[in-house]
């Protein structure tokens, strides 16, 4: 079954729950290379957005939001809400990515 609707919010604009089938979460353990914390740091000296960082963390939480879409699909589920993303520094320079949800199957 596909994914076709994730929210943020707790129900589907026009489209009814018929069962849900509790928790799905998606979690990536990630480090900041050396290469990668030099380059940010010199990006620190001009100011601005480190984008090195940046493209790091927007492909950590798509990797976290895939496996919750992963995990909700080998449960049954044709959707996922209240999606929420949390993150934990577990080490100096480790961070855990959490995105979880409610999978749930929408008509």
């Amino acid at each position: 079954m596909q994914i076709q609707d994730t929210t943020t919010i707790f129900e589907l604009p026009n489209k009814k729950i018929i069962k849900n089938l509790g928790l799905v979460k998606g979690i990536i353990v990630r480090s900041r290379s050396v290469l990668g914390s030099i380059g940010a740091a010199f990006q620190t000296i001009v100011g601005g957005n480190i984008t090195l960082y940046t493209s790091l963390c927007e492909r950590t939480r798509q990797d976290a939001y895939n496996l919750m879409l992963e995990h909700a699909k080998e449960l049954g589920a044709n959707a996922v809400i209240g999606v929420r993303y949390d993150a934990t520094e577990i080490g100096a320079g480790i961070t855990e990515v959490l995105c979880y949800g409610t999978a749930v199957v929408v008509e």
